[in-house]
């Protein structure tokens, strides 16, 4: 008997066991059904935080009882590893992004392996490593022969610190999300890959994935923006010097065509540009503009701004001229960069025309009896009946946007357009740690993708940093080369790619990790894909899944994969939360101190009341439940309490402590609680193999006792199973097992049969908990003499006999009172529980004088004797 359960050195050896019979490399089995589970690739920053923890925790669990079931289970390691956070790390402690990036891995692969997670190490993949930016380089390359890649002139969020492009999600607002500088509005040569040639099939194929948060399935839906509306266009009354005579509109509401007041235009568009030319005022506001938010959610409550051209549009149905201004909500990028204001019927407009007094007028009535639109105090913006609309008076908004579009169409002003929210995918960033771009570009001005042979063009790893200008931009040496056509000298271009380039194919690339012929191998991507459960952030909902999307579908075109999606499930785990505390500085600020750094007082409900610091004993404010942060100071190291308490601890403390999609709220009392639960779980084991021989079990022999924890056995099972199959919630499947430990600890029938239904309960409990507690259900398993491994051992399945009670407990009540309780036979009649009621000495007491009415009876839980 091991007494006392030694956390740290059951750990070491089961890992140990795992890793020398290498326990997790699979390879493709076609007569075994697969699974392929897969949580996000890390960031490689030097340490795991709790998020990690829980995600891959998760996944563990997952791929383990998969595995339990019998199949060929695949799970994955890898590392997102290109990125400016790495670039920033070696401008400031002096080393190359590469060793720091590879220091960072080694470290936390250990991390991980600390945890027990069940990876096939042999596959993992590094995107900053060669071997691996090649095949996507390759793959740029065959898009570009496509014509799915072009390069063009395009308007940026321009970080000056950072000295790179940023996506609009990283503009904060108005300022770089990882250097807080102002973000600038600049036009610069991008390289694009044309999302948009599929955003139909991104649109329809949202339908195939029935296992997807439907919530998620919104996000991308709306992100691709699919509408249909009218392309028309407007003249302009006055001639601009070196500006087109007419520009496009596209709307979505032609029916409130007739309502247009003004013109709004981009600070970017060629007719604000002419117009700045002899303006100082003008070229002032479009430079403000420049340092605009651009996110939506943004631009949706800043202060609208604008400022009048001088110019006027003609309107393509009335001839009326009407100004053209230029507004700080409207973006160059989305449509023609141009849009008409109706300000009667879209309250932007009508924020915009209130300010600067310019008309509103109504062209759309409520089609609702008694309702009335005042448009002198907001934009009416539902659909309804056309007035002061000319011709189209009395029209329903359907009926008018029919209409009106066969007035522009006949009249060669316009078309029937259906368009996207949706932008190419521009992939081009200005920094040196990345995958360069393979192309390069000649003396006569074309650009060409850099031959197969030639690939992968790597980074040079002897450069300094300065924090400014990438090294690729300043190194010649390194963009030299020369053209593969004729050998002329040629350069290469020094963009390189922006990082969800490497993170929206690598799922793919486990399937065949170690591949040197080509991206993928067909045969070994086409066994495993699609990936069956998928794990990670909300967060990801859009730009990574949509890229992923995107990236699978240009995969199959190429004959790579014969799939249309990458991820069969998706699962969106919530955040991890801890308590956070601050004081505030002399300037009002907050200084945020770390949960570890304080004293607790709490009430007798447990509400926190005062709050110190350990150092001075002086108050401390307490904030509520945050996200662990660094800039909340808020994060638990898990290797600290690992250590502690154990990785077993720790995956059972993250599994129980909330469903998985919901967010978890961090308890230093909780992992307590959920160590001194797997001790409990040690000692009845320990107890139970100081049996030196466990008769067999004899189903026919049990008594009331045996048969009731048998029962509790495979209830748990059932329900477990569920929870763990279908429901995905581990956490009430921890709590049914917990439950069946505390009804083993009540047992103590130690009598051969007693014995045989303690040893099936136990066997039962390893076997559940093995995909959440892997190593002591390993140790315990082995210490029982089993000959195979617990993680090959098969889910137990639940034996439908056993939940069939021979008796029943049931209430017995007098008029609606409870007065006693009787065991009764399960199958018993409605005559059987009236005479076993009526016998009953404390239900005869209150039945005394009393005549019987009515009685009442519930199959299996009451019995109720009405009588007065």
């Amino acid at each position: 008997m091991e007494e006392h359960y030694q956390h740290q050195q059951i750990e070491r050896e089961a890992q140990q066991h795992w890793q020398d019979n290498q326990s997790f490399a699979v390879s493709e089995t076609p007569d075994k059904e697969k699974f392929y589970c897969l949580s996000m690739f890390p960031y490689p920053s030097g340490r795991l935080h709790m998020g990690h923890v829980r995600n891959y925790t998760i996944g563990d669990v997952i791929s383990r009882y998969q595995r339990m079931l019998g199949k060929n289970v695949l799970q994955p390691m890898g590392w997102d590893a290109f990125g400016l956070p790495a670039e920033n790390a070696a401008i400031k402690h002096g080393v190359a992004p590469a060793k720091w990036t590879y220091e960072n891995i080694g470290y936390m692969r250990e991390q991980l392996k600390s945890l027990g997670f069940a990876y096939d190490w042999n596959r993992e993949v590094t995107t900053c490593d060669p071997d691996y930016y090649r095949w996507e380089q390759w793959f740029f390359t065959k898009l570009y022969e496509k014509g799915l890649v072009y390069k063009k002139m395009a308007t940026v969020n321009w970080d000056p610190v950072d000295q790179t492009v940023l996506a609009n999600e990283q503009v904060v607002d108005g300022r770089g999300w990882r250097s807080g500088a102002l973000v600038e509005r600049k036009e610069i040569p991008q390289w694009f890959i044309k999302i948009t040639a599929y955003a139909d099939q991104l649109l329809e194929s949202l339908e195939q994935l029935e296992h997807w948060p439907e919530q998620v399935k919104t996000m991308q839906r709306n992100w691709i923006g699919r509408s249909e509306g009218i392309e028309m266009t407007f003249s302009l009354a006055e001639t601009i010097p070196g500006v087109e005579d007419s520009f496009t509109i596209y709307t979505t509401r032609p029916d409130t065509l007739m309502g247009v007041t003004y013109v709004g235009v981009a600070a970017e568009h060629p007719i604000a540009l002419a117009a700045a030319k002899n303006n100082p005022a003008v070229a002032a506001f479009i430079e403000e503009c420049k340092h605009n938010a651009v996110a939506e959610a943004e631009m949706a409550t800043m202060e609208k701004k604008g400022m009048a051209t001088g110019f006027h549009a003609i309107h393509p149905i009335t001839g009326e001229e009407v100004p053209v201004w230029i507004a700080n909500f409207v973006l160059m990028e989305y449509g023609s960069g141009a849009v008409m204001a109706v300000p009667g019927h879209d309250q932007r407009d009508w924020e915009f025309a209130t300010k600067y007094g310019l008309p509103i007028k109504q062209v759309i009535e409520s089609q609702e009896e008694g309702i009335k639109a005042d448009i002198s105090q907001e934009a009416f913006t539902e659909y309804g009946v056309l007035v002061n609309s000319g011709a189209f008076d009395g029209l329903n908004s359907k009926e008018a946007f029919d209409a009106i579009a066969e007035h522009l169409i006949n009249a060669g002003k316009g078309q029937r357009k259906v368009n996207y929210r949706l932008r190419d995918w521009g992939v081009s960033r200005q920094r040196y740690w990345g995958t360069p771009i393979p192309m390069i570009n000649l003396e006569n001005g074309e650009t060409i993708g850099a031959p197969a042979e030639e690939l992968p063009v790597t980074l040079p790893t002897d450069v300094t940093l300065d924090g400014t200008t990438s090294p690729l931009k300043t190194d010649s040496s390194w963009s030299a080369t020369v053209s593969p056509l004729d050998g002329t000298p040629a350069k290469r271009e020094t963009d390189t790619f922006d990082t969800f380039m490497e993170s929206s194919w690598y799922y793919a690339r486990y399937c065949s990790a170690n591949y040197q012929d080509g991206m993928l191998n067909p045969e070994q991507a086409n066994y495993w894909l699609p990936v069956d459960q998928y794990i990670g952030g909300i967060e990801h909902a859009v730009m990574h899944l949509l890229y992923s999307r995107f990236f699978h579908k240009l995969l199959r075109d190429e004959g790579l994969v014969n799939t249309d999606e990458p991820f069969k499930q998706l699962l969106c785990q919530g955040m991890v939360l801890a308590e956070t505390y601050y004081r505030e500085d002399d300037k009002g600020g907050k200084v945020w101190i770390a949960p570890g750094d304080v004293t607790i007082e709490r009430d007798e409900k447990g509400q926190i009341v005062a709050v110190h610091h350990k150092e001075d004993g002086q108050p401390v404010h307490y904030a509520g439940m945050g996200k662990m942060s660094k800039s909340k100071n808020n994060g638990v190291d898990p290797q600290g309490t690992i250590e502690q308490y154990g990785a077993d601890t720790v995956r059972l403390f993250t599994m129980f402590a909330a469903p998985p999609d919901q967010d978890l709220e961090w308890s230093t009392s909780g992992v307590e609680g959920a160590h001194r639960f797997l001790r409990r779980f040690w000692r009845l084991a320990q107890d139970h193999s100081q049996q030196t021989e466990v008769p067999a079990l004899d189903i026919s022999q049990l008594n009331d006792g045996q048969k009731a924890l048998r029962r509790i056995t495979h209830s748990t099972i059932k329900h477990v199973t569920n929870d763990f199959g279908n429901r995905l919630t581990f956490n009430t499947a921890i709590a049914r097992v917990m439950e069946l430990v505390n009804a083993m600890g009540k047992f103590t029938d130690r009598s051969p049969q007693g014995v045989a239904v303690m040893h099936e309960a136990l066997i039962t409990c390893i076997k559940l908990l093995a995909p959440i507690t892997p190593h002591i259900c390993h140790h315990i398993w082995q210490q029982m003499g089993n000959s195979t491994e617990i993680i090959d051992a098969p889910w137990p399945e639940c034996d439908e006999d056993a939940l069939v009670a021979d008796s029943v407990l049931i209430v017995a009540q007098v008029n609606g009172k409870v007065r006693a309780k009787l065991t009764v036979p399960a199958d018993a009649d409605k005559e059987t529980i009236e005479s076993l009621a009526m016998t009953n000495e404390n239900v005869l007491k209150f039945l005394t004088d009393k005549t019987v009415r009515k009685v009442i009876v519930v199959p299996n839980k009451l019995i109720n004797i009405v009588a007065s």
